[in-house]
């Protein structure tokens, strides 16, 4: 069994920034990419960042690129989202996932997710 879990999340000012984390954990488990997700209310859940282990390659929604900054530690299954320039649009529930299937960071069928974390960006 693998559980991912986030933490992170917070209340902010527009303009303000946060750093969210999370582990994926496992007896065996090694993953080849991890990934956020949000969902805002209403709204479905959108890919926010993903890390590929293999080559350190990385890609962003457009919505985020320039803010927001993917980082992690492959032997920890472990990734940061460093979100800095928060907008109000921001605020959602951010979802982590990890995977061992899939190189690819244009997949969005991951296999563990996280419960989520919730990031309120006041304007």
């Amino acid at each position: 069994q693998v559980q991912v879990v986030e933490s992170g999340g917070g209340l902010v000012q527009a303009g303000g920034s946060l750093r969210l984390s999370c582990a994926a954990a496992g007896r065996t488990f090694s993953s080849y990419r991890m990934g956020w997700f949000r969902q805002a209310p209403g709204k479905e859940r959108e890919f926010v960042a993903a890390l590929r282990w293999s080559g350190g390659m990385t890609r962003y929604a457009d919505s985020v690129k320039g803010r927001f900054t993917i980082s992690g530690d492959n032997a920890k299954n472990t990734v940061y989202l460093q979100m800095n320039s928060l907008k109000p649009e921001d605020t959602a529930v951010y979802y982590c996932a990890a995977d061992s299937r899939s190189y690819s960071l244009y997949d969005y069928a991951y296999d563990y997710w996280g419960q989520g974390t919730q990031v309120t960006v006041s304007s």
